[in-house]
């Protein structure tokens, strides 16, 4: 019998799925590919990751991977001011990808489309006839004006200016689709009150974890010194809101442990640190790895997770990889945002509380984990089988 037919779109190329964003459009890629013949078009933006093309291509019934120069996409961007448009959509625009959407769908007749990123939505908005499922993942244009609030003149202003801009068109995009999806119940309320006219098919489906990866009972070999006590950060670290978590717990709340904690060490574990990352090496207790080739090392021998993040949007996964690893998580509120039953994270909302939570674990006092609270919540295909529903337009709820 022969597969019925769908077109996946996403902002970056989803695998390997080793940061937040590439691990939900992989899980989502996968599971749709179990039913349907799924023609992929994403952009890469990272070199490294062109190794994956044939995985990709294994999975999919066709791929197109457009290489994406960031230079050259942030100069691109630019007509948006002329354009009076956010400035996102010239900076995914290519014509390229645009001319294969549609030789793929006239000649293939597809009547499924599944949009990963607002800023994909732009190659499909004429499809009217097709069934069209967006997955913002996070309220993006809140994103931009929370950006804003920390930022100085000119910067502020172009952020509040994206953040309108992008709004505007989040609510076109969703008004227009059959179904938008969010990554956690507080973004698909949040964006329901920005954009009511389409809160009566505005859903969410939580991320997962692959609970047997990133398990306890897996025993790995340490990558620390024999003395240290580890309290360990992992993300993407070409990411504002990280670089910007790391900078405030290295300044304001490492050196309140130390006081306590000689051998304490921080260790910023991810890719592309950017230039003040690197320089954070430069302080007592702080150690940057660069990329790693897998985190779980580092979480399996750490005392403590942290994610002090300022800044933040959706379910952070690098508190579920650490929960289901059964390591305690000292965690900002923002971070924990959308994370069902905190079990396993202490919550700490200033420099003072971040040290006296992180220090206490750090000289043995018995912390709680989440694990449980993973294996009940973060199925990835749980989660994901109320998508498929509204894909095949069998929820009208």
């Amino acid at each position: 019998m022969m597969r019925e037919k769908l077109l996946f779109l996403s902002h970056r190329i989803p695998y390997p799925p080793n940061k937040g964003d590439k691990i939900r459009s992989y899980h989502l890629l996968e599971h749709l590919t179990r039913k349907y013949d799924v023609y992929l078009g994403a952009f890469v933006d990272d070199p490294s990751d062109w190794q994956y093309q044939e995985k990709l291509k294994n999975l999919c019934r066709e791929c197109c991977l457009i290489p994406m120069n960031p230079s050259a996409s942030r100069l691109l961007s630019l007509s948006g001011f002329l354009e009076g448009s956010a400035l996102t959509l010239p900076y995914y625009r290519n014509a390229r990808l645009g001319k294969w959407v549609e030789d793929i769908v006239s000649g293939h007749s597809v009547k499924k489309m599944v949009v990963f990123s607002s800023a994909m939505a732009q190659y499909v908005e004429k499809y009217e006839d097709c069934r069209r499922i967006m997955d913002f993942v996070d309220v993006d244009s809140d994103k931009w004006m929370q950006y804003a609030k920390s930022k100085s003149w000119p910067f502020d202003a172009i952020y509040r200016r994206e953040g309108r801009l992008l709004e505007k068109y989040e609510r076109k995009i969703a008004s227009e689709f059959d179904a938008s999806f969010f990554v956690s119940p507080e973004e698909a309320a949040l964006f329901s009150k920005i954009a009511p006219e389409s809160s009566q098919k505005t859903y969410h489906y939580c991320n997962g974890v692959n609970a047997e990866y990133f398990s306890p009972e897996q025993v790995h070999s340490s990558p620390y010194g024999n003395q240290e006590k580890i309290i360990v950060f992992t993300g993407a670290m070409d990411y504002w809101p990280n670089i910007d978590a790391v900078e405030w717990f290295s300044e304001e709340v490492l050196p309140k442990i130390l006081e306590r904690i000689p051998d304490a060490r921080f260790y910023i574990v991810g890719s592309n640190p950017s230039s003040a990352v690197r320089k954070l090496a430069a302080q007592e207790g702080v150690v940057v790895t660069g990329r790693v080739e897998d985190v779980r090392p580092y979480l399996y021998h750490s005392k403590v997770a942290v994610a002090p993040l300022r800044i933040a949007r959706g379910i952070q996964n690098k508190v579920l990889e650490a929960m289901a690893m059964g390591k305690p998580v000292v965690a900002s509120p923002q971070a924990l945002e959308g994370i069902m039953e905190n079990e396993g994270c202490m919550l700490a909302e200033n420099a003072e509380n971040f040290a006296v939570h992180v220090a206490g674990i750090l000289e043995g006092k018995e912390a709680a984990h989440g694990r449980e609270c993973i294996l009940k919540n973060y199925d990835w295909e749980a989660n994901l089988s109320g998508f498929s529903l509204h894909l095949e337009g069998e929820c009208i709820s």
